[in-house]
């Protein structure tokens, strides 16, 4: 890890900055991709699959049976695990459920706000060396709460053309309603435009590589919602003498595992845990099945010393992380001070592997500093919330002079007529 020493302020943005995608060429691939899969379908689909996954694929859509027959390829151990897990996602995102919102404002003006779920809604999933059907909990168990009617799951095949039976599992067990054999550029397209087979959606969820965050950013151009920008995965972890070394190494490296381009920060409150953290790096490390991927990632991590709280409250606030771990004696204090984080995980005995599977919260995330203006993915995510007025004579006799007087300061007389018309009745 880069090792830094209580670094000037101005030295901040060079410890903030983010490991940075390759785009050569990338929008170009993205925007052929696109106009194939528009005018040929289900075609280019079955095209590019053959030649970015190298699988032969017959039929796009999984069958009733394949998601059948998936939990007899699982164990029994991981069902019961994603059976407990999905509980405590829909308890906690059942409690967010908005309600209505009915206000009178003046004596005969009443205005209100319902709820009203997205009908179609699209999630990735990526698959490769690490399937997150994780991730398929985390989309499709809040989206069946928000009343989603439709919800379309994509997710590459392996080689032979089969998907995961872990994420087939997942996905029947969380309620989605059509299951793809269809990943990365061409993944986003087809839900973008639809195809013979996969339906068009109106917002798309989910991670994955450049290529997949690329072509999400596209579909936004076309008229297609997404859940925020995306980048790789991070953590920062805050730590002081009341942290144990050994679990702050573990989550650094649950994080650096993901990919070479994720990125972990850990800033500790003394010097006397910089060798610990290091050995503690030098120990774990090899075992780790993924150590390749994760040793590429620490290289070109931080392990930063700040001794000030005020200064670690305004780094942290500055990085505004995805993942925050706090392992601190006094944790209030950052607590209160706190603006920008996707989310918190505090004291020893909270890993932020818990938020990515059991807790409950959502591990679906906004990276690459966003989480100053996005959150994670929540029941809002998968509702419109509608206005509603109705005014009676009472009302517009009230509001009405002071719309007139709004409208033909803006120099907009058919608007200033519609109430004078209205007045002129009464």
């Amino acid at each position: 890890m880069i090792l830094a020493k209580n670094p000037d302020r101005k030295d901040w943005d060079k410890l903030t900055k983010r490991p940075a995608l390759k785009q050569q060429n990338l929008q170009q691939l993205v925007n052929e991709v696109f106009q194939a899969i528009r005018e040929e379908g289900d075609r280019a689909v079955l095209s590019y699959t053959k030649i970015f996954d190298r699988a032969e694929v017959e039929k796009l859509k999984a069958t009733p049976e394949e998601l059948a027959g998936a939990g007899n390829k699982i164990s029994d151990d991981l069902k019961a695990a994603i059976r407990l897990a999905g509980a405590n996602i829909e308890k906690f995102h059942r409690a967010q459920t908005p309600t209505v919102v009915e206000v009178e404002t003046v004596p005969g003006v009443k205005c209100w706000q319902e709820v009203r779920p997205i009908e179609r809604v699209g999630i990735y999933i990526p698959g490769g060396t690490a399937p997150l059907f994780s991730t398929v909990l985390m989309l499709a168990i809040p989206a069946q709460i928000a009343g989603c009617k439709d919800i379309v799951l994509c997710t590459p095949p392996d080689k032979n053309g089969q998907i995961n039976p872990a994420i087939l599992f997942a996905a029947q067990f969380a309620g989605v309603t059509q299951v793809f054999k269809v990943g990365g550029i061409q993944a986003i397209a087809s839900m973008t435009f639809g195809t013979e087979s996969i339906p068009k959606v109106n917002k798309i969820f989910g991670p994955g590589n450049q290529y997949v965050t690329a072509a999400k950013q596209r579909a936004t151009q076309l008229g297609v919602a997404i859940d925020m920008p995306a980048g790789p995965s991070e953590l920062l972890v805050l730590a002081d003498e009341t942290a144990s070394p050994e679990f702050v190494v573990s989550d650094l490296l649950s994080q650096a595992e993901h990919g070479t381009d994720s990125q972990v920060i850990c800033v500790v409150k003394s010097a006397s845990l910089i060798p610990k953290i290091q050995e503690q790096l030098l120990n774990q490390l090899p075992s780790l099945p993924r150590k390749d991927i994760a040793r590429k990632a620490i290289e070109n991590s931080k392990l930063i010393l700040m001794e000030d709280d005020q200064d670690c409250m305004d780094f942290i606030n500055d990085y505004a992380p995805e993942h925050f771990i706090l392992c601190v004696e006094n944790e209030s204090f950052y607590l209160n001070g706190l603006m920008n984080a996707g989310s918190v995980f505090i004291g020893n005995y909270t890993p932020e592997s818990a938020g990515d599977y059991a807790s409950g919260t959502n591990h679906t995330l906004p990276t690459n500093g966003f989480a100053k203006s996005f959150s994670g993915v929540n029941i809002d995510a998968f509702c419109k919330k509608i206005t509603f007025q109705k005014i009676s004579e009472e009302g517009i006799r009230r509001i009405g002079p002071a719309i007139e007087f709004m409208a033909e300061a803006e120099q907009l007389k058919a608007h200033k007529l519609a109430v004078t018309k209205r007045l002129l009745s009464l």
